[in-house]
């Protein structure tokens, strides 16, 4: 009798260790370290370790360590790679993800099913913004539809009277595109959603912008389709001739391929270099002196994101037994973020001022982007109210 109390004091025992003696602090990493786009990961990874290090690399006293992990740019790994991570690594935090199509794949895996916190680092599908909203996602970015929102307004209050519209045929892309349409009150003259991510040859749709001759031009197209795009639209003869304007299509990372291209290129977003806060300029600094370059707006958010997860495991002191305690500290966002003020909203989106950036030449020669104007303030994404969070 004493044997089998024994024995099962020992199993109770061995279930209980993980939450009472866990000594580190996990986080999964979901990005794209491999292929055309494996900058993007790559500026993401450096960000994030950045910011581990500023932590001294631990939390709450507790070691912290980071499992990064490649989806190649396709959703189906994406969910492979997320399930691993939650079930086989069992992280504490999953964190990371570029594309709307790999997050959405993926979503359940790790919100449901594993019952894990996931804060995107750069996605922001319209359906999790809303009716998809959901107690475990949190943003350290924005909702898709944000970012075209103020370059629609921007163009607005410009006076341009005519658009046509071009971006990638995947949700983000058709987020993008649904975005600059709820402010610009012009005309959208035509629109076309290109084959994602195999199509990098633009000159069929160049050719009909020049047919239908509009007062400007707006795309999405991030990374490596964003170089291809402003080199063949000056190929074409049309710039200098319809006006370019741009979200994510232009950046720290393309910029040093994109070059003169880039100049004259509006753009919209939450995050730039030049933000005045101490957090952002040690960010930046620090960045630069260990790699050379400015980092992206992609680095700005994951840099976030260990920064948010740290505040909540400080919060608690390391102990994340409580998932309820966890994602309310998680919540009140109790940290110093590189855009200033942080807060979020209902659906887990945060609050936030959205810029319009243009492209300059720093002291040293470097392409960079420059803060010209603020577009959007406090602003919320429009698909809150459908979240049934309150």
């Amino acid at each position: 009798m004493l044997t089998r109390l024994a024995a099962g004091a020992a199993a109770l025992s061995l279930f209980a260790a993980p939450a009472m003696a866990q000594s580190t602090i996990k986080i999964g990493f979901i990005s794209t370290f491999s292929g055309p786009q494996a900058a993007i990961g790559e500026d993401m990874r450096r960000s994030a370790n950045l910011a581990l290090e500023h932590l001294g690399g631990k939390m709450a006293g507790k070691t912290v360590e980071i499992i990064y992990e490649d989806d190649t740019f396709k959703p189906d790994v994406g969910k492979a790679k997320s399930e691993k991570l939650t079930v086989q690594d069992k992280v504490n935090f999953v964190t990371g993800y570029i594309w709307s199509n790999v997050l959405l794949a993926s979503l359940k895996t790790v919100v449901d099913e594993a019952d894990t916190i996931l804060i995107s680092a750069n996605a922001g599908p319209s359906q999790i913004a809303g009716e998809l909203c959901h107690k475990n996602y949190f943003s350290t970015s924005w909702n898709n539809d944000q970012t075209p929102m103020a370059m629609g307004a921007y163009l607005q209050s410009k006076g341009v009277k005519s658009l046509y519209l071009m971006a990638g045929n995947y949700a983000a892309g058709r987020d993008m595109l649904a975005g600059v349409k709820r402010t610009y009150k012009g005309t959208i003259v035509g629109e076309d959603l290109t084959k994602w991510p195999d199509q990098l040859d633009f000159s069929a749709e160049l050719a009909k912008i020049r047919s239908v001759k509009p007062e400007g031009i707006y795309i999405f197209y991030p990374g490596a389709h964003g170089v291809q795009f402003l080199s063949q639209y000056a190929q074409s003869g049309l710039r200098g001739q319809v006006p370019l304007y741009q979200a994510f299509s232009i950046d720290a990372l393309s910029l040093p391929q994109q070059k003169d291209l880039a100049l004259g290129v509006p753009g919209a977003q939450q995050w730039v270099n030049d933000l005045p806060n101490e957090q952002n300029k040690k960010f930046v600094a620090d960045f630069r002196k260990k790699h050379g370059t400015y980092p992206s707006f992609y680095g700005a958010q994951s840099y976030d994101s260990i920064m948010l997860i740290a505040s909540a495991v400080e919060a608690l002191k390391g102990d994340l037994a409580n998932k309820d305690a966890v994602r309310a500290a998680i919540k009140k966002a109790n940290f110093k973020s590189v855009r200033g003020d942080f807060a979020f909203n209902n659906n887990n989106f945060p609050i936030q001022n959205f810029y319009i950036q243009e492209t300059v030449k720093d002291s040293d020669g470097n392409f960079t982007l420059k803060t010209v104007a603020t577009a959007m303030t406090a602003a919320k994404d429009p698909h809150h109210e459908k979240c049934p969070m309150k």
